[in-house]
């Protein structure tokens, strides 16, 4: 209690076993447990940021992009839709403090390591470089969801309690901010210490550098006389002009990025939050496990009598029974997926079953298939000539057990479109991630209980088809999900699903199928790609913005087709690629804000948010409630001006 308080009144709540700050400084010289606080550092990313659904409603909710789905329409409405957004809202007031709940450590850590008895120097310098990574890049939250707030100068080894904080400028901010990255770039190595990939490097605090100055150009910040978006291009293309020595990775592939064997250590991240692995003894002394997908993915299971699989035993999807953040009707649209595959390794639209056949628990192809009867067929919408017919599994899963006692869930391989003889020595086994669902699924494929259609079918057209088919336009009412039945099944309940945080392989599961490890990108090259073009596209260069968004085109064309030229993008252009390339990956708010235009987009593809949207306050997210509640001015503080004090404080 004595830390949780001292964290809400200094903005530093970190705590660590071999570190009291209580005690003095006495423990901060000893260079294990130094270094041991230097960890703790990386402690919200994995145990909050990444692996909850609080930041990602923040950092992507109330955009263009997401909406809730009809099943489940108030659920966090408050940051999808700015209803009701105040100091206390959960998400907020969390991230608040989450954001800051390190700084105070990263100080003590940069402040006294001098003090560090053993250790080398070397391994000093690294740290302390980290240290500041993890600063500038927690600050960088603050500045862009709260806007000017308190640049904290708090070290937890002190043990200083400062009840009247004031605010800082956007300015200095972003010059603290910048100064850090520069700093760690020089001293931090292209390796991670000690070997551990989960630690910053180089190529990380570069990347953040991008990213810092493409946010703070949104502000119309300057550096020396020059513009911030000038320093976006040049970071970026330093990046880029060095990939070679600085370990920079972008895949040929887009397919490869999602690959579920390339989620350990993907070669394209240039910072991970690394999801523990079951077959590690090291699973058991990490706190860490990542429930985004039951957001994410809708449950098939809503239309049981043709999905028949129950989301408590679903060993391929995991339990996805909570079903509250859904794609826009422009999400969906902005991709062309006659020719972009980044669509399926986005969206999920199609949903079939599974079989087990090395585990009687489930059961064998043969016992895994879902029979037409009448009232499926008249139900369901699907043509007579399948009655009696079956609709066979897509996968087969393999069960292991690790060292650990913790069931592993994985796909042996994907049953071959038409081979109903249930022999796995016929398993596709050279998919590269079970949840992509290869664009468009054939009209005569059974191994489908459930497809959602980009392409508009009519009644006769569905009919061709054994599978239950959903237009997506028809999942719509405007730009809003509809609310109820409207073809007399519950498909009004399933959405396009984002699988980029859903995981299906050995080492990937816990002991429970809501949670899952896999590994988070905070970021990754495409990224440095993206502010390369949209800082061109800013400053006039247009054949620079097309030079930089082709690579990531180009990827994403599927076998047989090529990217359409994109020569002369706009700001839409480049705003629309962010959403084809990154939706999900925690940047829609962020880049919204800094271009101005979250107003705007909310009124073309968001009408819901755009109702309750107010320019002159959400711009910023509110302060902590428990914050303001714990320090002596909260009213000249302010709340960024959401009601809760006089004024917004800035």
């Amino acid at each position: 209690m004595s830390a949780l308080l001292a964290g809400t009144l200094s903005l530093a709540s970190c705590e660590l076993d071999e570190f009291n700050p209580s005690g003095g400084d006495a423990n901060i010289e000893n260079f294990d447990a130094w270094e041991g606080l230097e960890t703790y550092c990386y402690s919200p990313l994995a145990e909050q940021l990444y692996s909850v659904y609080d930041f990602l409603s923040v950092a992507e909710g109330g955009t263009d992009l997401w909406l809730t789905p009809g099943g489940n329409k108030d659920y966090a409405r408050q940051l999808i839709y700015y209803e009701g957004l105040t100091t206390n809202t959960n998400a907020v007031n969390k991230l608040f403090k989450q954001a800051y709940s390190c700084i105070a450590s990263c100080n003590a850590v940069i402040n006294n390591a001098d003090k560090a008895q053993g250790g080398s120097e070397e391994a000093k310098k690294i740290l302390v470089a980290e240290a500041k990574t993890l600063r500038a890049f927690y600050n960088l939250l603050l500045v862009t969801y709260y806007g000017p707030v308190t640049l904290s100068q708090e070290d937890i080894s002190l043990g200083v309690i400062n009840t009247t904080p004031e605010r800082n400028t956007v300015e200095e901010f972003y010059t603290s901010i910048t100064t850090d990255l520069k700093e760690a770039a020089a001293d931090l190595d292209v390796q991670p210490y000690q070997g551990n990939y989960a630690r910053v490097t180089k190529k990380t605090a570069y990347g953040l550098l991008a990213r810092a100055y493409a946010q703070g150009a949104g502000e119309g910040l300057t550096e020396d006389g020059v513009s911030y978006w000038q320093k976006a291009r040049e970071t970026a293309e330093y990046i880029i002009e060095n990939k070679e020595s600085l370990n920079v990775y972008l895949y040929d592939d887009v397919a490869d990025l999602w690959a579920q064997a390339n989620n350990r250590n993907n070669k394209e991240a240039l910072f991970i939050v690394s999801g523990r692995d079951a077959n590690s003894a090291s699973y058991n002394y990490v706190n860490y496990n990542n429930n985004l997908f039951m957001y994410t993915m809708c449950n098939p299971y809503k239309c049981p009598e043709i999905y028949t699989k129950a989301d408590n035993q679903n060993y391929y999807l995991g339990r996805v029974n909570t079903n509250s953040f859904a794609p826009t009707k422009y999400a969906i649209d902005v991709f062309d997926a006659s020719w972009d595959k980044r669509y399926e390794n986005t969206f999920m639209t199609a949903f079939g079953l599974f079989s087990m056949n090395d585990a009687g628990w489930v059961g064998p192809y043969s016992r895994c298939t879902v029979t037409i009867t009448p009232p499926v067929q008249k139900k369901y919408g699907i043509g007579e000539q399948f009655l009696g017919k079956m609709i066979y599994p897509y996968l087969d899963i393999s069960v292991a057990e690790t060292s650990i006692s913790i069931n592993q869930y994985y796909p042996t391989g994907v049953w071959a479109k038409g081979d109903h003889s249930g022999n796995t020595a016929n398993l596709i086994t050279d998919v590269k991630n079970p949840y992509v669902i290869d664009y468009p699924v054939a009209v005569d494929d059974d191994r489908f209980c459930i497809v959602l259609s980009k392409d508009y079918k009519t009644a006769d057209e569905k009919k061709q088809s054994i599978y239950f088919t959903v237009n997506i336009d028809d999942l719509f009412d405007g730009d809003q999900y509809k609310e109820g039945q409207f073809d007399g099944t519950n498909s009004y309940m399933l959405y396009p699903s984002l699988i980029k945080f859903n995981w299906c392989y050995n080492g990937s599961w816990t002991d429970n199928l809501q949670r899952k490890t896999g590994d988070m990108m905070v970021m990754r090259t495409a990224e440095v790609y993206l502010i390369a073009a949209e800082a061109c596209q800013k400053l006039g260069d247009a054949a620079g913005a097309a030079k930089y968004l082709k690579p990531l085109r180009d990827r994403a064309a599927r076998q047989g087709t090529s990217a359409p030229a994109l020569d002369n993008p706009t700001e839409d252009d480049i705003l629309d690629e962010y959403a084809r390339e990154m939706a999900g990956e925690f940047t829609r708010w962020a880049l919204l804000k800094r271009h101005n235009k979250l107003g705007e987009r909310l009124k073309k593809y968001n009408s819901r948010a755009a109702q309750y949207f107010n320019e002159s306050v959400h711009t910023y997210r509110p302060i902590s409630y428990d914050f303001l509640q714990q320090i002596e001015n909260a009213d000249g503080y302010g709340d960024n001006g959401y009601g809760t004090t006089p004024t917004k404080g800035y």
